[in-house]
């Protein structure tokens, strides 16, 4: 029977029953849905809203039911219209009348805001432990890979020297970043809605704040109104979200260039690579495609819900009910995206000589060569025309600047001498830049120091 079924005469149409129900994706939150009516329900026996007893025998059923749901011996009826009709109709054939009383003072809206706000704190919780440990995994490649030179690029073109270590520490940070807006988030989700009612609160006297604290929320919302309408904590979540998976996404582009024979800077292990049915001298990095592909799916979950709520009057409006399937497969996409990349990471074999060669071949130290003519005195304008000029040197001759003979280098300039090899050395460039935040080697290790510092911090 439907918990409305008191107005209505009849059976609702078959396929309005078919797009109303949300049995099929809110079962997945009925621990939640459970903890939520088991502080609820014991906030009414404190308060004699319901009598002790009644409210003793609705937790013990309540508890009952998710145990026999985690035991595998109560199956969820998916005939049932949602996850709460589910449980009260569950609750009252188990222990009779005093399961009917379990939603004194309490609405559908303000109990479904409830459960979804405690299955997305939930979820938050596992997102950053699985960021966390994807930092972990970038901070473990940094340190075999200190002195490790690459190209540093701009324009997809090679810029200046820089170490493996020093680009795994810039994702590091924006993987930093993203939890930080999850614990903003977490704080606005921890908020609870329960006392609101249908819109307009309740004359029982409930006490609100100890359900709050029975659910370990940091607040209650201030306004019955706001409390079963506001979907603001879903939408930033999914907002973080999107911004976590770009940075993932950028990642993973990373990895599908350096994977390919045009770069040879790193090799996945075969566990976490694909072939082709046709070309049998193919590795290809599907995880990383996957990873950029379902970038794009987690931002539409995110514009899915923010047009669902663009025009929604106060208070409640089924139209919410979108809300879940777009967070569901939010946090599902995040999830398994970071479950994979960590041990993808952790297992590849980098191969810092490739690195090396490309660095070489770039005339990326070509800034250093400038800087080492300023060191003399030269105005650095007029050092950067001179070195322009030795790069097109090489590039005629298919010679580097350090391959350059010095009687070169004297040709354009007088002011060169033999140093100007030390200053270009590619890895001498690179240990030069001590500057905090620079690729120094030294300045990285304190870079990976301060990062796992604060991993350890919030483990606390």
């Amino acid at each position: 029977m439907k918990l409305w079924a008191g107005r209505m005469t009849g059976d609702v149409d078959a396929r309005l029953n078919e797009l109303n129900a949300s049995i099929g994706f809110d079962s997945r939150m009925i621990h939640e849905d459970i903890a939520g009516s088991v502080a609820h329900a014991t906030m009414l026996g404190e308060t004699g809203v319901v009598s002790r007893e009644d409210s003793a025998a609705i937790v013990e059923g309540l508890k009952g039911i998710i145990t026999d749901i985690d035991a595998g011996t109560l199956q969820i009826d998916m005939t049932a219209e949602d996850v709460h009709t589910f449980v009260e109709a569950e609750l009252t054939r188990r222990i009779g009348d005093a399961g009917k009383r379990l939603h004194t003072g309490r609405s559908r809206n303000d109990q479904v805001a409830l459960d979804i706000r405690l299955y997305l704190a939930n979820a938050i919780k596992r997102i950053q432990a699985l960021a966390e440990d994807f930092i972990r995994a970038l901070c473990e490649t940094a340190r075999a890979h200190l002195g490790t030179v690459m190209p540093g690029y701009t324009h997809l073109q090679r810029a200046q020297p820089v170490t493996l270590a020093h680009y795994m520490m810039a994702y590091a940070n924006m993987l930093l970043r993203d939890l930080d807006r999850l614990s903003d988030c977490l704080k606005r989700t921890r908020v609870s809605p329960l006392g609101s009612g249908a819109l307009a609160g309740t004359t029982y006297p409930l006490d609100r704040a100890r359900v709050a604290q029975l659910l370990g929320f940091e607040d209650i919302a201030h306004n019955s109104l706001d409390g079963v309408s506001d979907r603001d904590f879903a939408l930033e979540l999914l907002s973080d979200l999107s911004i976590l998976m770009m940075h993932l996404s950028r990642f993973s582009e990373e990895i599908c260039l350096w994977c390919s024979w045009e770069y040879r800077f790193v090799m996945l292990d075969d566990r976490f690579s694909t072939g082709s049915s046709i070309m049998p001298q193919k590795k290809n990095p599907d995880i990383t495609e996957l990873v950029r592909g379902k970038t794009g799916r987690v931002y539409g979950d995110l514009m899915a819900l923010l047009t669902a709520m663009k025009a929604l009057p106060l208070a409640y409006d089924k139209d919410m009910q979108e809300d879940k399937e777009a967070l569901f497969d939010a946090i599902d996409t995040v999830c398994v995206c970071l479950e994979v990349l960590s041990p993808m990471l952790r297992t590849a074999t980098f191969h810092p000589d490739n690195m090396r060669a490309a660095a070489a071949a770039g005339f990326i130290n070509a800034t250093d060569c400038a800087d080492w003519l300023v060191g003399k005195g030269m105005p650095f304008r007029d050092a950067y025309g001179i070195v322009g000029q030795l790069v097109r040197l090489c590039v005629e001759r298919g010679a580097t600047l350090e391959s350059l003979p010095i009687e070169e280098y004297r040709a354009v300039s007088d002011v060169f001498d033999e140093g100007v090899y030390d200053a270009i050395d590619l890895g001498h460039c690179v240990e030069r830049r001590k500057l905090e935040g620079g690729p120094a080697p030294e300045t990285v290790k304190r870079e990976i120091e301060r990062v796992e510092g604060l991993l350890a911090k919030a483990a606390e």
